[in-house]
């Protein structure tokens, strides 16, 4: 671009004015700012690497050099963090995160201490502030985990049940119940 005027200050900055409207001021430390012809886009290169950009939206876009790692800030708050290994975090105004992982598990966290993780293979693991936690498999089973207990149910409606003093439970959609102790020797089977 060609340099309609350029203006030297004692502080050691130099301007230049671009007859495209655009400035750009020089740091004596090496960093540099680029003024949009438009005045409200306006790029920070810094001498670290780093670079900081203002969108006309006010969007700020934040690369970490050395983190290879971009924060990008939109005007309603939400906050973007994409990461050299592929991760995302999305950081929601109202406190929501959301983390997408480079396998592409997604897991959210909600502001009333919920969790939520989607694998990529459908399954779905919730934890609840108690800490207990639901599972959803793909292949239609589902486990519930508390303090007291593991219980996973299977499609056909067969429930099992392990306490947390060992002791086993399994109903049968027959009707049919098995009871282990904590050794795995059956205490009750009812047989129908």
């Amino acid at each position: 671009e060609e340099i309609q005027r350029e203006i030297a200050y004692p502080d050691g900055r130099v301007e230049k004015v671009l007859k495209n409207g655009c400035h750009l001021i020089f740091l004596p430390n090496g960093t540099w700012k680029k003024v949009g012809s438009d005045g409200k886009t306006v790029t920070i290169t810094f001498f670290n690497g780093d670079v900081k950009q203002i969108m006309p939206d006010q969007t700020v876009i934040y690369y970490y050099a050395d983190a290879k790692t971009t924060h990008t800030t939109y005007p309603d708050g939400l906050e973007v963090l994409q990461f050299s290994n592929g991760q995302i975090e999305k950081h929601y105004p109202d406190g929501k995160k959301e983390i997408t992982f480079p396998d592409q598990t997604i897991k959210s966290l909600f502001t009333d201490g919920q969790e939520e993780s989607i694998f990529p293979d459908g399954t779905i693991v919730r934890i609840q502030r108690d800490g207990s936690k639901t599972i959803e498999f793909n292949n239609g089973q589902r486990e519930l985990h508390t303090s007291q207990f593991k219980r996973r149910e299977y499609p056909d409606g067969t429930v099992k049940t392990v306490y947390s003093n060992g002791h086993q439970e399994t109903k049968y959609v027959s009707g049919r119940i098995r009871v282990k102790d904590k050794d795995g020797n059956v205490l009750m089977d009812t047989k129908l």
